[in-house]
C-alpha cells in the first residue's frame, strides 16, 4: 500500500520551503499523523499557527545531527520524507564540515533511526548537483545518495524501501535565485548575474512534491528518481524578471541594469542531471527517470528485469539483472 491516507509520517527539514509544501500536500491526503521535524523554532511556530484547527499534525524541535531525537520522531511512523540539508552552495565551500554533519552524517542517522523503527519507506531529496560533483554540497548529496541506496542492503529481513529524489532548483524556494533577483528588481537594481550563458535546470515547488510523493509509490529498492526538467539560462531569466517586475516596483526595465559577478566558489556553468556514467543504469519514464543502484539489492532479481514503459509506469520499476559483483 503506497497511500498516505492513515500512514503516520514524518518530514525532516519540514518547515522550510519544499518541506512545509510537502506537508500541506500531505495533510490533504488525509495521513493519521504528520511529524514536521526541523531546527528552525520560528518556521515551527509558523506552521503551528497555521495548522491550529487540526489535531493530527505534530511539531517536534530536533536537529537530524542528533541520532537519538531522530529515532524518537520516528516511532510508529511508517513514511518518512527526508529533506533537511544544507544547500547553500557557495557557504557549503566556505563551511564543509558543517555540510558533512548535516548532509552526511545527518543522513546516515536519519537512516539508521528508519532501520532501527522499520518504517515502511524512506524518501530522501537529492540534487542535479550531484552528478559529477565539483561543489562540497553537491559532492555531500551523493554520498547521501549512496547512503540511501545501500541501505536496501543493510535492513535484513525489514520491509523497508529506501530511495531518493533529485531536483534542480527549485523557484521560490529559500536561497534560489528568483526571489533574490525580484528584490533587486523592487530597489531598483542592480540585478547581479553570476554568468548569462549559465544554465540551471528548474521546477516549480508544486513539481518537486509531486516528485516526492510518486517516488514514495514507485520506489521498489533504492532508485534514484529524477524528474524531466526544463533548462534555463541566468541571463535569458534576468532579462524576463525585469520585464515581468520593473513596472510594479515602479521602474521602466530599461532603468534595471544588470551586473555580472562572475561564478561563485562551488558553482559550475552547467548543471547536470544524470552523468555519462549513471546512463547506463537510467530507465526512462513517463515523466522522470530512474537511476537503478549498481550495487545489488534485494529487488535485483532477473525475474524484474522488463524494461519499463509509460504505460507501465504505475508498476514497479524494473531492475537490472543480477550481476556478479560482492560487496
Amino acid at each position: 500500500m503506497t497511500s498516505l491516507e492513515g500512514k503516520q509520517v514524518l518530514v525532516t527539514g519540514g518547515a522550510g520551503s519544499i518541506g512545509s509544501a510537502l506537508v500541506d500536500e500531505i495533510v490533504a491526503r488525509d495521513p493519521a499523523v504528520v511529524r514536521i521535524f526541523d531546527a528552525n523554532e520560528e518556521a515551527l511556530f509558523e506552521l503551528q499557527e497555521k495548522y491550529s484547527d487540526r489535531d493530527n499534525v505534530r511539531y517536534l524541535l530536533g536537529n537530524v545531527r542528533d541520532k537519538s531525537r531522530l529515532q524518537l520522531a520516528m516511532e510508529n511512523v511508517g513514511v518518512v520524507f527526508h529533506v533537511a540539508a544544507l544547500k547553500h552552495v557557495t557557504l557549503n565551500e566556505y563551511n564543509p564540515f558543517e555540510t558533512v554533519q548535516t548532509n552526511v552524517i545527518g543522513t546516515q542517522n536519519a537512516i539508521q533511526a528508519a532501520l532501527e523503527e522499520e518504517v515502511e519507506s524512506f524518501v530522501a531529496v537529492s540534487t542535479d548537483k550531484a552528478s559529477n560533483p565539483t561543489s562540497v554540497m553537491g559532492a555531500t548529496k551523493l554520498l547521501s545518495e549512496r547512503l540511501v541506496t545501500a541501505a536496501n542492503t543493510y535492513k535484513g529481513d525489514r520491509d523497508t524501501r529506501f530511495g531518493c529524489v533529485r531536483f534542480g532548483n527549485v523557484l521560490a524556494s529559500s536561497g534560489s535565485v528568483v526571489p533574490l533577483f525580484k528584490e533587486q528588481i523592487r530597489d531598483g537594481g542592480p540585478v547581479t548575474v553570476t554568468d548569462p550563458e549559465m544554465t540551471r535546470f528548474i521546477m516549480p515547488i508544486t513539481e518537486a512534491v509531486h516528485l516526492m510523493l510518486e517516488a514514495h509509490r514507485r520506489l521498489t529498492s533504492g532508485e534514484v528518481f529524477v524528474l524531466k526538467m526544463p533548462a534555463f539560462r541566468v541571463g535569458t531569466l534576468a532579462d524576463a524578471m525585469i520585464d515581468a517586475y520593473a513596472a510594479d516596483a515602479g521602474y521602466d526595465p530599461e532603468e534595471i541594469d544588470q551586473e555580472i559577478i562572475g561564478a561563485r566558489p562551488g558553482e559550475r556553468v552547467h548543471e547536470k542531471l544524470i552523468s555519462v556514467d549513471e546512463s547506463a543504469q537510467a530507465r526512462e519514464l513517463d515523466n522522470m527517470y530512474a537511476i537503478l543502484p549498481e550495487i545489488d539489492s534485494p529487488a535485483t532479481a532477473p525475474s524484474t528485469t522488463t524494461t519499463p514503459t509509460p504505460s507501465t509506469a504505475s508498476t514497479p520499476l524494473p531492475t537490472r539483472p543480477s550481476s556478479t559483483r560482492k560487496n
